[in-house]
């Protein structure tokens, strides 16, 4: 087997599009006959990916795996952090639950542990992949925390592998914040990056050339590539970092008007995004109600903290609109937000909340929900009734709880491949609640959502909508075509090699 070469991506501030490259990265490497695996070795994210074996990592990681065409395992994030309030966040390792901590217990108590979590998992791929590509996470110069860090230069070490240090030029200040993060690198640091990236860029690269001379020249370190701005690109976010760039405005262009909840812990708000793709579709992402408007479609998303999330709906108002909007509009809660739709929610062993009991919605008055200390994460598949309609759908569940009826005979919407049944649906089909996440990924049922809304809205159907992993794979190839484009791949692919041939000590033949 041939010698595994990795490269880690790092970034001078969160959402510099550490991820993005790393996508990219491992579709090109890929097509170019390489066995390819992406790694993070600790993400926090409220976005989650299930694995073929039932366990949960970063979505961004599972996305990455995706454009590497190898199937997605916990080598590749052997840790995930879900924030969940009030300094608390839920610690998941290989895909289960390990325990709820706050930030300094982490710290303190967890670190060597997460060290040999680490460093195993990345053996594990480096013994079966030629190329890994790492990424980092925030930034390595983040001083007040780098002595006993997870994600950055500790990895880079223990990998040995060279650091490429990506910089957001969209934001401004690109090369300060590029020579500031080098300038507070310890030495040793220092040495490992081997060049620098700038993202997001937007205008006339030979006004950029100055700066670019004079980088290169104060740091001694090239620019291997200017990346543009690539706009619609249909590749599924990291966190919710990248909800601040989501509209609240409605497009007159558009004849369908969605609303996403954004209430404060939402996860896997991903689950919108083929609806966003659609044509004749509008999709806002609305955290007050002055941005809720009279939507055809409320959809009341994953969240991490359920009860805390339901009490927000309450007192930001929120609550009553969606039961005023209920009575005209289509409404459908996923996960979490199926389970507000419910006449109570408790949490007995306050597994995500303080709060042991809170209301719910009360749209589906039989059903209420107890969140229990043990998570369900599985890939799930099964036929959703919609109307006339009895089609095949596929997702994935992620939920601590278990929702109930006091009547054994409801409304399912979907029974599961194993005879269980998931979910609740209206018999006007109005009122939708499921467990299956990416359910929206499902080409038949999204169309036959969408078209129906069209109905009711007094407009004919409409056909010709787009195939959701026909998207996906085409935005996988239209971001490597454009990096390769702007990225000199050669002369990455020299500095890698002499980077490793140092570290190695090896000399070049």
């Amino acid at each position: 087997m041939a010698e595994c070469l990795p490269v880690m991506i790092q970034g001078t501030h969160s959402d510099a599009g550490k991820s993005i490259l790393v996508t990219a990265l491992c579709r090109i490497y890929a097509d170019e006959g390489y066995r390819t695996a992406p790694f993070k070795s600790q993400n926090m994210a409220l976005n989650s990916y299930i694995t073929t074996d039932g366990k949960e990592i970063g979505r961004a990681q599972g996305v990455q795996a995706e454009a590497a065409g190898t199937p997605a395992t916990t080598w590749m994030n052997p840790i995930l952090i879900k924030p969940s309030g009030d300094h608390n966040s839920q610690i998941v390792v290989h895909g289960k639950p390990f325990k709820n901590m706050k930030a300094g217990e982490y710290r303190e108590d967890f670190y060597e542990k997460g060290l040999k979590l680490i460093e195993e998992s990345y053996n594990r791929l480096a013994a079966e992949f030629e190329r890994i590509v790492i990424e980092g996470a925030g930034s390595p110069a983040e001083i007040n925390l780098n002595d006993r860090e997870l994600v950055n230069m500790s990895v880079a070490k223990m990998a040995k592998a060279p650091v490429v240090l990506v910089g957001d030029i969209d934001k401004g200040g690109v090369f300060a914040s590029l020579a500031g993060t080098l300038q507070l690198l310890e030495p040793e640091d220092r040495k490992r990056v081997i060049g620098v990236i700038i993202n997001k860029f937007r205008g006339d690269r030979e006004l950029l050339e100055p700066g670019l001379d004079w980088f290169e020249k104060y740091t001694g370190l090239p620019v291997l590539g200017v990346i543009p701005h690539i706009p619609n690109l249909n590749i599924e976010a990291e966190d919710s970092l990248a909800l601040e760039h989501q509209t609240v405005a409605g497009e007159v262009d558009k004849e369908i008007d969605i609303a996403v909840i954004c209430y404060p812990r939402v996860s896997n708000f991903t689950d919108a995004d083929p609806l966003v793709k659609e044509p004749d579709c509008q999709v806002r992402f609305v955290r007050t109600i002055n941005e809720l408007g009279k939507p055809d479609l409320v959809i009341l998303p994953g969240s991490k903290n359920t009860l805390s999330d339901m009490q927000w709906l309450q007192t930001s108002g929120m609550a009553e609109q969606v039961m005023l909007l209920a009575e005209t509009a289509c409404v459908i809660g996923i996960c979490g937000g199926y389970q507000m739709l419910g006449r109570q929610l408790e949490d007995p062993d306050e597994v995500e909340s303080s709060s042991k009991r809170i209301t719910g919605l009360g749209l589906i008055k039989e059903m209420s929900t107890v969140l229990l200390k043990s998570k369900k994460t599985v890939l799930s598949r099964g036929k959703a009734r919609y109307g006339k309609h009895n089609m095949p759908v596929s997702g994935y569940e992620i939920h601590m709880g278990i929702s109930s009826y006091t009547s054994k005979e409801n409304d399912f919407f979907i029974e599961l491949d194993s005879g269980e049944k998931d979910g609740y649906i209206s018999p006007d089909g109005r009122l939708i609640g499921t467990y299956f996440h990416g359910i929206f990924e499902n080409d038949q049922f999204r169309s036959i959502l969408v078209n129906e809304l069209r109905q009711a809205k007094g407009l004919p159907p409409f056909y010709s909508r787009p195939a959701y992993n026909q998207i996906k794979e085409e935005a996988f190839s239209r971001l490597a075509e454009t990096v390769k484009t702007h990225l000199n791949m050669d002369l990455l692919e020299e500095e890698i090699t002499k980077y490793q041939m140092k570290v190695r000590g090896r000399t070049a033949k």
